[in-house]
């Protein structure tokens, strides 16, 4: 009897250990993505419950909610991601961020 842990994985052939690494893998992204959406969430209702003080927190929200719909858009429609791009420019000029 030993002190020490046995390294299971060791003991596998090489197929199975790679399942297992891509099981774990997976296994960390759902946990990745299920956080990330509970924050997103958490962040929306902020949004949506705390008022803006400001024209620069009122630009924090546009901007979020500008990404959210420019995600949406096809890689082709050029205008559209121009115009939010063009926009960004303006919040940040206004802003005195450049």
């Amino acid at each position: 009897m030993t002190d020490h842990p046995v390294d299971l994985d060791k003991h596998r052939g090489m197929a199975a250990q790679k399942a297992t690494d891509l099981r774990r893998a997976l296994a960390e992204v759902e946990t990745n993505v299920r956080e990330l959406r509970e924050r997103e969430s958490d962040l929306q209702n902020r949004m949506m419950t705390v008022p803006a003080a400001s024209w620069p927190e009122a630009a924090v929200k546009a901007r979020y909610l500008l990404n959210l719909y420019a995600a949406t858009l096809p890689t082709e429609d050029t205008r559209h991601r121009a115009l939010v791009a063009a926009l960004f420019d303006d919040f940040a000029r206004l802003n005195g961020e450049g």
